[in-house]
């Protein structure tokens, strides 16, 4: 029997592209998909067991006040469940034992690196190893970007892609690992899931291809399992040729570059038994 597919997308404190993320989702197959505000999960009104594919969106949460995504982050490890006995994380680690698939675009990307989601080596999905931080331009950076995907990765989202063409905004996307230990590992694990690049493919630290300055041109990561996936760039963003830059001056194909991402995830859930 097909596995159906329930996405649900977290909206809320600062969130702005959930509304993309949720089409993505449904254009790529899912048979439900939720926006769901996070205080509906922390009032127990929605519970993250009743789906099986996450979205975090990008947006701002909390202002970056403190960094980005941080307070985000600790909203999830320190908030309790209304009436049901456990922590906000717990529920979320549940849902990864269970065999769940998350999606962080831009914020959220930055939300599962603070949490320790990405890249949580060793399985360990609270324990923050990396960082997204300020632009090496010190601006706030609105361009479209080329990604090589790494074929060696385990990455459920990235499977039959090589080069693509994604916008990034973002002001904090530099990509630092906490030391050349943790990004060795990171690199024979093959958790690189996406790399800046050249219109070419050339991976490339020279800006404006690598917006951000991040070190070794990394633009998105993935658990070991695959199933954890986060990155800067915003697929959702081009889901239709009219989303392209160029779409009045190339011949480019009805559907979107970014869709991928999701018909992936889609297709994963559909033939998993978990």
């Amino acid at each position: 029997m097909t596995r159906k597919v329930k996405a649900i997308v977290l909206t809320g404190n600062g969130t702005n592209c959930e509304m993309e993320m949720a089409y993505a989702c449904k254009l790529a197959g899912a048979e439900k998909v939720d926006i769901v505000h996070i205080s509906e999960l922390l009032f127990g009104e929605k519970r993250l067991s009743d789906y099986n594919f996450l979205n975090l969106p990008g947006g701002f949460l909390d202002g970056d006040d403190l960094g980005s995504a941080k307070a985000g982050a600790n909203r999830f490890l320190h908030a309790p469940i209304s009436g049901a006995n456990e922590m906000l994380i717990e529920e979320l680690l549940k849902f990864i034992n269970a065999g769940g698939l998350i999606l962080g675009v831009c914020n959220g990307f930055q939300l599962m690196v603070k949490l320790g989601l990405l890249p949580a080596l060793d399985n360990n999905f609270t324990k923050q190893s990396t960082t997204l931080t300020y632009n090496d331009s010190g601006r706030f950076e609105d361009r479209w970007v080329y990604l090589k995907a790494n074929v060696q990765s385990p990455c459920v989202f990235t499977e039959g892609i090589d080069v693509v063409y994604y916008p990034v905004r973002h002001g904090e996307g530099k990509f630092v690992p906490e030391s050349d230990a943790i990004l060795e590992e990171i690199e024979k694990k093959n958790l690189v899931a996406f790399q800046y690049c050249d219109a070419d493919g050339s991976i490339t630290m020279d800006y404006p291809a690598n917006p951000n300055g991040s070190t070794h041109a990394i633009a998105a990561l993935c658990s070991e399992t695959g199933r954890l996936f986060g990155l800067m760039p915003h697929p959702e963003a081009f889901l239709h040729c009219t989303n392209h830059p160029r779409w009045t001056r190339e011949n480019l194909p009805e559907e979107g570059q970014g869709l991928t991402i999701f018909q992936n995830a889609v297709k994963f859930i559909r033939g998993k038994k978990f």
